[in-house]
């Protein structure tokens, strides 16, 4: 891997090229990012990119808005297969005829949707500020909230606003069980759980703690010590470690009946190093966004960033 990891750095060096990674990539494509973090700190620092190629190690949606916010910058996708559970469960056309069937409505789409979903709407939002992108609206403005239910429900029960929810889940986070959770809660009695609001609404009712990615992990940092039960993609753990190094983290099991199959994202582990060196040696799984969509999309998304 040293030998892959230099030759990438060589490339970057010769491209002029910046690499994005999320927290939930393996720590071999994290150790070659120039920028760690969840969905909208990425989106704040390729905003600020002044490479003339930029990397998204993460799913597909993630490179979309990075092209979105830097039209000038190539953004290359290692794997253009690297796709989102939520954004395939919302496609555009579907989700274009149910905006039309609630007039009048304020759209809300979280992050993890296409680039032609995000042009549907009227404002986007990531877990670190759906919250406040919700309390931002109006109280006689209606709402639709897609394409997480999970998350819908959340920001429900935390805005005391009624949403129109689009039907689509994470199938990592809703598929963590909530009775061994319990089981390990019972094992591990002083312990906390804490919990991503794209988790079932069944599961956040025991959560000690219910935040974004970078909400978890300073969660974690701040306390330093104790013991959590971490209910989110296993990615987080190496920069929860890294942050509290005597703290007891403990990965939740998802519903599998044999085994403790801890919560992994088979789209975001279709990065590698070698697909990232090979994006860079050939610039190719370029994000082409045609001008009047990505235009479209961006309004939204600037809105969210304005907050």
């Amino acid at each position: 891997m040293a030998g892959l990891h230099d030759e990438i750095l060589e490339l970057k060096r010769q491209r002029n090229a910046a690499v994005v990674a999320h927290y939930y990539q393996t720590p071999d494509v994290k150790a070659v990012a120039d920028f760690v973090g969840d969905s909208l700190a990425m989106a704040q620092w390729a905003q600020l990119c002044t490479a003339d190629v930029l990397v998204v190690a993460g799913v597909r949606f993630m490179a979309e808005t990075a092209a979105v916010l830097v039209p000038n910058v190539t953004v290359l996708s290692p794997d253009p297969d690297a796709t989102c559970s939520l954004a395939e469960g919302c496609p555009a056309d579907a989700f274009s005829k149910f905006v039309e069937q609630h007039p009048n409505h304020v759209v809300v789409t979280y992050v993890n949707s296409s680039v032609e979903v995000k042009a549907l709407s009227d404002i986007t939002c990531t877990s670190s500020n759906a919250v406040r992108v919700i309390n931002s609206l109006p109280m006689d403005k209606e709402i639709i909230f897609a394409p997480d239910r999970n998350m819908g429900k959340w920001l429900q029960k935390i805005t005391g606003r009624n949403l129109v929810l689009w039907d689509a889940v994470c199938e990592v986070h809703d598929a963590f069980s909530i009775d061994q959770v319990r089981g390990l809660k019972a094992a591990n009695p002083t312990a906390r759980i804490i919990a991503h609001p794209e988790c079932t609404p069944e599961l956040l009712k025991i959560a000690n703690f219910i935040g974004s990615t970078s909400a978890l992990l300073n969660y974690v940092s701040k306390e330093s010590s104790g013991t959590y039960i971490v209910v989110t993609e296993e990615g987080i753990l190496k920069e929860m470690r890294q942050a509290a190094p005597y703290a007891k983290l403990i990965p939740a099991p998802t519903d599998e009946p044999t085994t403790c199959a801890c919560g992994v994202c088979p789209y975001m582990k279709m990065i590698t190093l070698e697909k990232i060196k090979s994006s860079l040696e050939t610039l190719t799984h370029k994000i082409v966004i045609p001008e009047h969509l990505r235009e479209r999309a961006a309004l939204p998304i600037i809105k969210m960033m304005t907050l």
